[in-house]
């Protein structure tokens, strides 16, 4: 310490401690000594007052340290001084200078010692200071020393040693320059090769060295060169993700996105790949378009390349819409695909890079890196709905190019099945509901619809008119799933099933088009031979199966031989029918295996050609329907047209007869009749040629409806031998029951497309429409059974017999047996027309049961004739109908015989007394006028008087008043 003190003094230097008593920067600052601080601590203090005292010093006395606070005092003194005030103001000063002072004194009191270590720490500073400074002079003088003691050679040596050493560097800076100057050729092999990740990461390490060596004049051109390349790979960046648009491909895509973001522009390349994915559309529909065009105009005008797209569509010829269609889809769906697994790519690698971000430690970079993967992902989403936007308004000019009237049905429905299958993948695309296409092409399907429809009708009349009602033989299994019609309803139950028709998928859970055609095909294919490689085995060959059935159909059963179990089983299965019957003996199914069981149709349904045209249009109009949902109430409003008019012309041609409702009988129920109203009145046109005098409305009204058909003339339903065009009546009326009942199977389907709020008129169509027709069952086989028998012969037989006997007979009257032969030569007539048609047992069940029906009412009209009748007469009555019954069990099994009461309930009559026939003409209004008057009349004399038979005549007349 003595040897630093000795040299600072031979250098001139002071002390530390006589410098600090030099420091002219640190004034001299008046601290309170310990004294004035005890008086201070000890005057009574109230630290509230002394806040109070010290807020209510004017704030100027606080503004600079220039502030001349005696000039301020002596400037505010009034012009008028007052001792007193004075002195109050002078002692309010002191008060708030004490109160500073103590404020200040305990200021410094709670600071001194950070005051005293602060001191100490600049005291220490300084010493170290002056040592360094005695150091460096140290220094200097041994460098002096140091330059006279080294020669001259020394110092050349040193000097050429450090050009050596900068020469070295110079060559290795030059080496890397020339590295540089040959980078150019290596970033072309690599752009060629496509390694894009690759060719960046060289041209910015290029850059990055450039930069290094940038004092050269050589490097600012290489510099220029490096931005040119790196500008030009940019370019075919660019390229290479316009690519991407049409043909996806997974390692492709991964350079082209490495490479963006090793230039930090994944947002830009992700705004570029949205704007090359809608120059894809345009220019893919574009050239597909003009492909076809100039294909079908035979030359390479190049007029057509500078139309716009909506002219060029208008130039599409009709045999090439459909193809031209067709492969626009595919193109457009290249493009979705393409967009699609853009989308799986990023998802994919996002939570790849999510993984492995949360292993890192690098929160910024993490932070950017989410920032950009949430702008791809919103910009991703949004990009689905823009794109298939504009795929929609591309396939919506494509449409509204061409009249879609001027094509077959067929045609019609392709484009509707390519559209439909386009909406799909548009709805598993983004979720959209595709309203740009289903607007256009609804509009565009109901005007062809009501064209094609009408068009139908008018076929469906022709076919009616020209339909000789003979059985078309189809196979016992028939099932309109076999038709090509309905081929795709079993194609629709399952979902996996593409709209493409390809194999039916194990998978139960549902596959969309995007994964199914993920990794190749497309779901647009046409399916050309898919129609040729369908059969309908449909029909049976000469109404059999085969050799063997036509053999056994025929084969007779003589004795007490077992009942085969086939046909034990079908009986009971008829037996299900509409009209309930009792259990069948052994007999009956001998007697009826040439009517039920004859040329082997039990199980075969009975349809005419005409019944399977109209069942094929049902397919069609569902084709179309389930093709395009929105125009489902359309359609099934035109399906219940088709059914209303062949119910109608049935009615028309088989059933009409003003004379049955006259029975009395009920045989068309009030349902039946207002379905046949309806139809008249909303689908019949009944004028036989327009009034040029009618309304616009009206005129268009007529256009929705169609003429009343006529039956052809080749049908002849007058012949007794043919019981009145039987075999007919059964073809069209059971036709009509086999079409109602596949309206019914159809349903579940028809109203699981339907709309809700559309759905009342097809509960309604149901209900009111196709379960009527079973009930034309009624009428038309009672024109049958009203002439089946000759009824008026029996009443002639009937009007011989003499009633007044006064002996029992034990023996019937002759009409009994003639009705009973009528009733056996109306069973072989039965038989007879059953080799040509089976008669299902509900039908014949209703002639039976018409003709029995009618027998028994003509008895009743027959015993209503006779004038005269004694108690022995009413007995024999009763005998006749008894035999009769006896007898009749014995042809038919229908239990209990239809209106047996009515004859029985009308013999028992004739002994009740006045007061109970009066009684019981009130309560049996089901009896005619002349019936009842016939009644009282038989009985005058025996029971009953004169007076009593005006009363129950005036009774009768009452009761028949209403009528009239």
């Amino acid at each position: 310490m003595q040897k630093i003190k000795s040299l600072m003094t031979r250098q001139g230097l002071k002390s530390p401690q006589e410098s600090l008593s030099d420091l002219g920067a640190i004034e001299s600052l008046r601290v309170p000594g310990k004294e004035e601080f005890r008086e201070l601590r000890e005057q009574p203090s109230d630290p509230q007052a002394e806040q109070e005292l010290i807020n209510s010093i004017e704030q100027v006395y606080f503004s600079a340290d220039s502030f001349d606070v005696v000039k301020y005092e002596l400037e505010k003194l009034p012009s008028v001084l007052n001792l007193q005030e004075l002195e109050a103001y002078r002692d309010k000063l002191k008060q708030q200078q004490a109160a500073v002072s103590k404020k200040v004194a305990d200021l410094i009191l709670e600071k001194q010692p950070a005051y005293v270590k602060e001191l100490e720490r600049v005291t220490s500073l300084q010493t170290g200071l002056q040592l360094a400074a005695v150091i460096c002079t140290n220094g200097r003088r041994h460098l002096n020393i140091a330059k006279e003691g080294f020669t001259q050679a020394s110092l050349g040596l040193l000097a050429n040693q450090r050009k050596r050493q900068l020469l070295i560097g110079l060559l290795k800076s030059l080496r890397t320059i020339k590295t540089l100057q040959r980078t150019d050729v290596r970033l072309s092999e690599m752009l060629e090769e496509e390694d894009y990740p690759g060719a960046i990461q060289l041209c910015l390490e290029c850059q990055k060295a450039a930069s290094t060596f940038k004092h050269y004049s050589c490097i600012s051109e290489l510099n220029s060169k490096l931005q040119d390349t790196l500008e030009q790979i940019e370019e075919q960046l660019d390229v290479a993700l316009s690519k991407i648009c049409k043909n996806f491909d997974i390692n492709h895509y991964t350079k082209v996105q490495q490479a963006y973001r090793l230039l930090g522009k994944t947002q830009t390349a992700m705004d570029q790949l949205h704007m090359h994915f809608t120059q894809a559309i345009h220019n893919t529909v574009f050239q597909v378009v003009l492909g076809y065009v100039e294909l079908c105009a035979g030359n390479t005008d190049t007029k057509f390349q500078k139309l716009q797209y909506k002219d060029l569509c208008t130039h599409v010829t009709p045999d090439s819409y459909i193809p031209c269609l067709a492969d626009l889809c595919k193109a457009l769906w290249e493009v979705m695909l393409s967009y699609y697994r853009t989308m799986e790519w990023h998802e994919k690698h996002d939570n790849e890079d999510t993984a492995s971000a949360s292993e890192g430690s690098n929160m910024i970079g993490t932070e950017e890196t989410n920032f950009d993967r949430g702008y791809i992902k919103k910009k991703l989403e949004h990009g689905l709905t823009r794109i298939w936007q504009d795929v929609q308004l591309k396939v919506k000019t494509y449409l509204l190019g061409t009249d879609l009237s001027i094509f077959k049905y067929d045609d019609f429905i392709f484009v509707l099945d390519i559209i439909s299958r386009l909406m799909q993948v548009g709805e598993e695309f983004c979720g959209s509901k595709s309203e740009v296409l289903q607007e256009s092409i609804r509009k565009q399907s109901v005007n062809y619809f009501k064209n094609y429809h009408r068009t139908r009708l008018d076929e469906l009349r022709m076919f009616l008119e020209n339909e000789t009602w003979e059985l078309c033989p189809v196979k016992s299994n028939f099932s309109i799933l076999q038709l090509h019609e309905f081929k795709f309803m079993e194609q629709s139950r399952s979902p996996s099933v593409s709209p493409s028709k390809q194999p039916v998928s194990t998978s139960s859970k549902t596959v969309t088009l995007f994964e199914q055609y993920c990794s190749g095909g497309n779901p647009f294919e046409i399916q050309a031979n898919h129609k040729d490689e369908e059969t309908e085995d449909v029909l049976a060959s000469n109404g059999y199966e085969s050799d063997e059935q036509e053999k056994s159909a025929y084969q007779e059963y003589d004795s007490d031989s077992d009942v085969p179990e086939e046909l034990k089983r079908d009986y009971v299965d008829e037996q299900t029918g509409d009209v309930p019957v009792k259990s069948v003996s052994r007999e009956t199914l001998k007697s009826r295996k040439k009517s039920d069981y004859s040329l082997n149709k039990v199980n075969a349904p009975i349809l005419t050609n005409t019944t399977l045209n109209v069942i094929r249009l049902v397919g069609k109009y569902m084709q179309m329907m389930n093709i395009l949902k929105p125009i489902a109430f359309d359609v099934i409003h035109f399906m219940s047209q088709l059914f209303d008019y062949y119910l109608y012309a049935i009615y028309t041609f088989f059933g009409r007869n003003d004379s049955l409702e006259s029975t009395g009988l009920g045989l068309s129920s009030s349902r039946l009749r207002t379905t046949l109203n309806r139809i008249q009145e909303s689908l019949i046109d009944l004028e036989v040629s327009a009034d040029p005098t009618a309304t616009l409305t009206a005129a268009e009204e007529r256009k929705e409806k169609v003429p009343s058909p006529h039956l052809s003339q080749l049908v002849v339903l007058t012949s007794g031998d043919t019981l009145y065009g039987l075999a007919e009546r059964v073809v069209a009326t059971e036709s009509l029951v086999f079409l109602a009942e596949q309206f019914e199977f159809l349903q579940p389907h028809l109203d699981a497309v339907m709309p809700a709020v559309k759905k009342p008129f097809l509960q309604q169509f149901y209900s009111q429409t196709v379960s009527t027709a079973s009930e034309l069952r009624k009428p038309i086989y009672w024109i049958v059974a009203g002439k089946a028998l000759d009824y008026e012969q029996m009443l002639l037989l009937m009007a011989n017999v003499k009633w007044d006997v006064k002996e029992i007979m034990s023996q019937h009257n002759i009409y009994v047996d003639a009705l009973l032969k009528e009733f056996e030569q109306f069973n072989r007539r039965l038989n007879e027309v059953s080799k040509r048609v089976r008669i299902p047992l509900p039908v014949s069940n209703i002639l039976w049961e018409h003709c029995i029906r009618l027998a028994n009412r003509t008895i009743v009209e027959g015993y209503a004739n006779v004038k005269k009748c004694s108690n022995e007469g009413r007995a024999l009555m009763q005998l006749d109908f008894q035999q009769f019954l006896m007898k009749l069990e014995k042809l038919t099994d229908i239990r209990p015989i239809p209106d047996k009461e009515f004859v029985e309930t009308y013999i028992k009559a004739y002994y009740l007394t006045e007061n109970d026939m009066e009684r019981w003409i009130k309560e049996h209004r089901e009896y005619s006028t002349k019936q009842l008057t016939n009644l009282v009349n038989v009985c005058l004399g025996s029971h009953i008087n004169k007076k009593a038979r005006q009363k129950l005549l005036a009774a009768i007349d009452d009761i028949d008043r209403p009528k009239r």
